[in-house]
């Protein structure tokens, strides 16, 4: 059982950086993948950001890449999410996910979920 524990949400201003982080990939560990997603009222949840645990190939949605980071911690439990240069279009709760085995974008083939963290951008 893979249990996904987040943390590292909050407000910040536009401009500014948050990291996000989450435990409990460590199960995952050989062929899986860590991933990060986000969803606003009403909208479907979208991927941001993946890493497949046995090439660590990471992959970024268009309206992130360059500005947000999706790394793991040395024991590969923990996955981050580096943010910066955060916009106001970046609110939204973010999710943690796992997936075993394999790595794919769409948020229905991830198993396992993390409980959510709130992100709000704002002046």
């Amino acid at each position: 059982q893979v249990r996904l524990t987040e943390s590292g949400g909050g407000s910040v201003q536009p401009g500014g950086s948050l990291r996000l982080s989450c435990e409990g990939f460590a199960s995952i560990e050989g062929n899986g993948c860590m991933a990060w997603f986000r969803q606003t009222s009403g909208k479907e949840r979208e991927q941001v950001a993946r890493l497949y645990t046995v090439t660590d190939n990471k992959y970024y949605h268009a309206s992130v890449k360059g500005r947000f980071t999706i790394s793991r911690g040395d024991t590969k439990n923990t996955a981050y999410l580096q943010m910066n240069w955060l916009t106001p279009a970046d609110s939204a709760v973010y999710y943690c996910a796992a997936r075993v085995p394999g790595c794919t974008s769409r948020a229905q083939d991830f198993d396992y979920w993390g409980q959510g963290t709130q992100v709000v951008v704002s002046s």
